[in-house]
């Protein structure tokens, strides 16, 4: 492996083997999804508590300052909306010289294992993962769900696997029962997405249960952006991810913090 894409891995990966993504690339299929109307704002207070940054190259450009350190992991699949009857049947959106351009650590590609246009997603994360390596650029790969499949351990160790067989520098994918045969059968780490918002304290068991069950780390959006204090919710996310905090210890915290933040709010 080169210098390069050791330097941009272990930047989203931590020394200790964890990370904490930060998701908020929702807008390209999702429009100004509830929370990140004005991403800027939302992001800003949140960038010192997460190791990487999903997002699109227009969210990039347009909301955050080229001024933070937080490594960016670009979203580069796209085509379709939540209109479409094709949901995720996504193509290469970006080249890989607008994201050297925009200096990212990663890219993003999703792929719908099981879904009648399956070897066009796969063909086209292969494609991105060639370009991506000439350049010594990591390739996430995001394993996509559509309704009519099944979120259980078969069916996600069967996509894992593949992402990291055609490429995948990283998989990020969905919790399930059993999450040991995902974590245990893929060649390169996994993280956990986030999913739709639930309540904070399932959300943390969530995150706890998959790092204990070998996930590498969480990729979290609406769980925190969406959350009744999201700053308080990343740090208690945190706190799983490298603290080693037990889901109820973390959300003893975000209630603290949460407590902590309501008290400042208040006039003198």
């Amino acid at each position: 492996m080169d210098w390069g894409m050791q330097n941009r891995l272990s930047r989203i990966i931590r020394p200790d083997g964890r990370t904490l993504m930060l998701a908020v690339d929702h807008g390209y299929f999702m429009g100004p999804t509830t929370g990140l109307e004005d991403l800027g704002a939302t992001v800003r207070p949140l960038l010192p508590y997460g190791d990487s940054l999903m997002l699109t190259r227009g969210a990039l450009r347009y909301y955050i300052s080229p001024q933070i350190d937080t490594p960016i992991i670009l979203r580069v699949s796209g085509g379709t909306s939540i209109l479409s009857k094709e949901l995720l049947h996504e193509g290469i959106t970006v080249s890989m010289e607008d994201a050297i351009r925009l200096n990212v650590a990663a890219v993003a590609f999703s792929i719908m294992v099981g879904a009648d246009f399956e070897r066009d997603t796969l063909l086209g994360f292969t494609q991105v993962v060639d370009e991506a390596e000439r350049y010594g650029i990591p390739t996430l790969a995001v394993t996509a769900v559509g309704k009519a499949l099944t979120r259980d351990a078969k069916y996600l160790s069967l996509a894992t696997r593949i992402a990291g067989e055609l490429g995948a520098r990283i998989v990020k994918t969905y919790y399930c029962e059993n999450f040991e045969r995902v974590a245990s059968t893929s060649p390169v780490p996994v993280v956990i997405a986030g999913g739709k918002k639930v309540p904070e304290k399932d959300a943390l068991q969530v995150a706890y249960n998959a790092i204990q069950a070998g996930a590498s780390g969480v990729d979290m959006g609406r769980n925190i952006f969406q959350s009744e204090d999201p700053v308080a919710m990343i740090r208690a996310v945190r706190g799983i991810v490298h603290d080693n905090l037990t889901a109820s210890e973390a959300y003893e915290m975000f209630q603290d913090l949460k407590a902590q933040n309501a008290a400042q709010a208040v006039p003198a």
